[in-house]
């Protein structure tokens, strides 16, 4: 069993927290986009408060343990691993929750080359507890603006886990996809389960859009975020996210791999 003094190491060793490769002048920004409510900061959050970026900086002192000096405007930014543990822990609560309940969960990930075999794994794990993982709007088309103007993507599931590809980004169910921040895929999925009278999730879990989407619709949504993803944090606040994991969401992908296990087993679903 991975000890929380065990995971705390591994942290800081792979700047998952500590000292993370996301740089300051990263978030500032995005602190400043988001007081300005720009929706691609946003990511699907409507603030039901006014947000200006000295508020932010110390929302996001408080969550993830970024400086709260606004005069710190260079280099790489900080999370606290401790930060980062008390949060795993709240997941793990809400991950036992739905599991004990036997409940529909969706999950879904805008950054699948880094975060999609921690979802898989989720996933595996609550569908073996008896959790249906639902997989609506398999192959609907989703319009995202994108900095490269408008793009029309698919959605898709990799072992349960919902992402978005480019129509010619190869067999239906194959990685990788494309990394999104947009709400509109969860949006298409949730209307989908809605419109075919199915389940609708009592959970879901993802990142970027996927947790800010569907908070904002009024289910419960938690995920990890990076110091210069505010809106889960803000979403965490204002009560439309349940947990908000202060990490970073762009190393390697075998590093999630201990948090996972211990997730897991926090969870009670280590099997």
């Amino acid at each position: 069993m991975l000890t929380r003094g065990a995971l705390r190491a591994h942290l800081l060793d792979v700047r998952l927290a500590g000292v993370v490769a996301t740089s300051r002048e990263a978030s500032l920004r995005s602190y400043r986009l988001f007081a300005a409510r720009d929706p691609r900061v946003l990511i699907g959050i409507d603030p039901e408060r006014e947000w200006g970026q000295r508020e932010l900086l110390g929302l996001m002192a408080e969550r993830c343990g970024v400086s709260a000096d606004p005069r710190d405007t260079a280099g790489p930014d900080l999370i606290d691993p401790d930060r980062t543990l008390a949060a795993l822990d709240a997941f793990a609560g809400r991950l036992a929750a739905v599991a004990e309940r036997r409940a529909p969960v969706l999950l879904g990930t805008g950054h699948p080359h880094r975060l999609l075999g921690f979802y898989v794994a989720l996933a595996e794990a609550l569908s073996a507890a008896g959790c249906a993982v639902l997989t609506p709007a398999q192959g609907r088309s989703v319009d995202i603006t994108t900095r490269f103007g408008l793009r029309t993507y698919n959605l898709d599931y990799v072992r349960g886990v919902a992402l978005v590809r480019e129509p010619a980004a190869g067999r239906a169910g194959g990685e990788p996809g494309a990394h999104t921040h947009s709400p509109l895929p969860v949006r298409t999925a949730l209307a989908a389960a809605a419109e075919g009278g199915g389940p609708l999730p009592e959970l879901v879990i993802g990142d970027h859009g996927w947790v800010c989407g569907a908070g904002q619709l009024g289910f419960e949504a938690i995920g990890p975020a990076d110091t210069d993803d505010p809106a889960l944090f803000v979403g965490e606040a204002e009560g439309l996210v349940s947990v908000a994991v202060p990490l970073d969401d762009a190393v390697r992908s075998e590093y999630y791999q201990p948090l996972t296990r211990y997730v897991l087993n926090r969870a009670c679903l280590s099997r």
